[in-house]
């Protein structure tokens, strides 16, 4: 299938890039071939040909060394086991898919590992550590909600394939919001610039709103970048593929529809942000921080897809034991 990328996706926010970029990626391999979460020679190709130093320098540019390590590992966690999920045999298993993602949420909250547990746990373990000497409980505990979001969306997913549905529109929103990970990636950037918001903020209406609105907009982009690959392997999770099913439009014309609606996030996105209202001198400062750590990821995951090769794979993964 001829590659569906398109031009035409609006994006006011500047490209950054992190100064540790060429030492990152030195550093990329390191930590994975540590737990061994690249079971061959084909995953391991997949990983270097995927570039997720240069996504975690792109979306974290301020980020000191250490803090942009450990969040490099995460994304590489996440992207590891998003292809589990979405390529191997457990895309069809809802209940297998929900069993491991229970055990993992077990070790993110402090449980010991077993002899029944796999790499990703050994791993989880690692990362676990390493955070928490660097982050606050309360910070890692919204963490680990956000994770488990993003698991929730990863077996709903599994659960339309086992029944061979193709979600209708409002459905497939509700879904993506949760299986593109954006909560839990937005997190990182508190965690990678050192601060948290406080509750007031990440409670208030329109900090939501801006959080809803970044993640249409990432997800909408993804699914832009990921559509010949999730349409050639059958994958009807993709807006592209949703628009051009149930409204029976044509997939060039579904494309179109997904750029405008993503531009059209993004405008929003500038509208919602220039009607905050002062809070207070401390408060001011952390929501800027935390709207800057929405556009660095905005424009970082752009960025990164035209520089990646992850999307450009149609192979099937086999499920790994990891053991």
């Amino acid at each position: 299938m001829n590659q569906l990328l398109c031009p035409g996706l609006y994006c006011p926010f500047p490209s950054q890039t992190n100064k540790y970029v060429d030492v990152l990626e030195e550093y990329s391999l390191e930590w994975v071939l540590r737990f061994n979460l690249l079971a061959n020679e084909s995953a391991y190709k997949r990983f270097c040909k995927s570039k997720f130093f240069f996504l975690a320098a792109s979306a974290y540019p301020d980020s000191k060394f250490e803090e942009l390590k450990i969040t490099h590992d995460w994304l590489s966690w996440v992207f590891i086991w998003d292809d589990q999920c979405d390529l191997s045999e457990l895309k069809k298993q809802p209940e297998v898919l929900n069993n491991f993602h229970q055990r993992y949420l077990e070790i993110l909250n402090g449980a010991e590992l077993t002899s029944q547990d796999t790499l990703f746990s050994h791993a989880l373990i690692d990362l676990r550590k390493r955070t928490l000497q660097r982050a606050s409980i309360k910070w890692f505990n919204y963490f680990i909600s956000y994770l488990e979001d993003y698991f929730y969306g990863c077996v709903q997913e599994a659960t339309n394939r086992a029944k061979g549905i193709v979600p209708d529109l409002d459905t497939y929103i509700m879904i993506r919001r949760s299986s593109v990970g954006v909560y839990a990636v937005l997190a990182l950037s508190e965690f990678c610039n050192q601060f948290i918001i406080p509750d007031v903020l990440r409670n208030h209406h329109l900090v939501k709103k801006l959080e809803l609105i970044t993640t249409d907009i990432i997800a909408w982009s993804n699914d832009i970048f990921s559509a010949s690959r999730e349409i050639a392997s059958g994958d009807v999770h993709n807006l592209i593929f949703v628009l051009h099913y149930h409204k029976k439009i044509s997939l060039e014309k579904a494309i179109e529809q997904v750029v405008k609606i993503h531009n059209e996030e993004v405008h929003s996105l500038i509208k919602v942000e220039s009607s905050l209202s002062f809070f207070s001198e401390e408060l001011d400062v952390e929501i800027t921080k935390y709207i800057s750590g929405m556009h660095s990821w905005i424009r970082g995951n752009l960025d990164w897809c035209y520089e990646s090769y992850r999307y450009h794979n149609l192979e099937r993964l086999e499920l790994t034991e990891f053991k």
